[in-house]
């Protein structure tokens, strides 16, 4: 058998890049196109894009994936297996930069427990004078977030990026209109038909087929281009987990008066004390309230 990694599914096909030592072969060989086992469908389970795999050729040059090899992460929505980045690309204007959307975002992502690099698109349509982004930059770093400042069309940031993807299989997630597919072709000049086909692939056209396809860097990296939200839910997170999905929270949770604090209104929370001290921010510190009272009202309908 061989060694591969799924770089798409499409209609019961799954189409696997070579890998030889645990690393893919790249270059313009094109991926073979496989079908998976009926053993999966038995078991319950599905190969995923990113999936790394153990495939075998059949006599008419496509494939059959034997193995799906063990893996580090699975994400729900998009379907991608082995995503240890999440790309956050949130666009200062146009629309304007959501802090709300970003903490549910965030919020997902430390569920996930994958690493978060967030991005904030469009430098080149706000005054830098204002100081605004580097006050968002400075706040989410002081949680400790890594932030990048970009522009695609300045070239801004760029390389920056690309860096952090290289070697990996990345996720990039935000609202539609943020700069997705102009900051993939700084990347990578010649994507430029390319990431519009897959967009639309992806599901944004009105009749158009829903699938997550790996794009590829020639740094080693991989990206996952996802459709753009409107809005999350928090269907597959539990109430009681929200808290531990604010990172800055959890040394001042420790401390609690009450085991279970909900931080909402108990007395003797810390976490509380620390956002009135001005410790935790006020705007993430609301956002959790915002979040929690969602979760409850969620639970009450379901």
């Amino acid at each position: 058998m061989l060694e591969g990694l799924i770089v798409k599914a499409l209609s019961g096909y799954y189409y696997v890049k070579p890998m030889q030592d645990g690393n893919i072969i790249s270059g313009e060989d094109p991926a073979v196109q496989c079908r998976a086992r009926g053993i999966f469908k038995k078991k319950g389970i599905s190969p995923l894009v990113g999936d790394h795999v153990m495939y075998s050729l059949t006599e008419n040059g496509e494939g059959t994936v034997d193995e799906i090899l063990p893996r580090s992460s699975q994400l729900i929505r998009p379907p991608v297996a082995n995503v240890d980045l999440a790309v956050l690309l949130f666009s200062v204007k146009e629309p304007n930069l959501s802090l709300h959307l970003l903490d549910k975002f965030l919020v997902h992502i430390e569920h996930e427990s994958l690493e978060a690099l967030i991005c904030l698109t469009k430098q080149d349509l706000v005054d830098a004078s204002d100081g605004v982004l580097e006050q968002v930059k400075r706040q989410y770093e002081e949680i400790g977030y890594e932030v990048l400042i970009t522009s695609s069309l300045q070239g801004i940031g760029t390389e920056e990026v690309k860096k952090r993807l290289a070697g990996r299989i990345s996720v990039f997630s935000g609202q539609s209109g943020v700069g997705k597919s102009s900051l993939l072709n700084a990347l990578m000049p010649g994507l430029s038909l390319e990431t519009s086909e897959i967009s639309l692939r992806l599901g944004r056209g009105r009749h158009t087929t829903r699938h997550v396809e790996l794009i590829e860097l020639d740094n080693g990296g991989y990206v996952a281009d996802t459709p753009g939200f409107s809005q999350l839910d928090f269907l597959e997170l539990g109430v009681e987990e929200l808290s531990t999905c604010f990172r800055e929270f959890a040394s001042y949770a420790a401390e609690c008066k009450f085991r279970g604090c909900s931080h909402l209104q108990e007395p003797g929370c810390r976490v509380i004390q620390a956002k009135e001290d001005g410790i935790i921010l006020a705007s993430r510190y609301e956002h959790y309230v915002e979040f929690y009272t969602e979760m409850k009202d969620k639970k009450r309908r379901y």
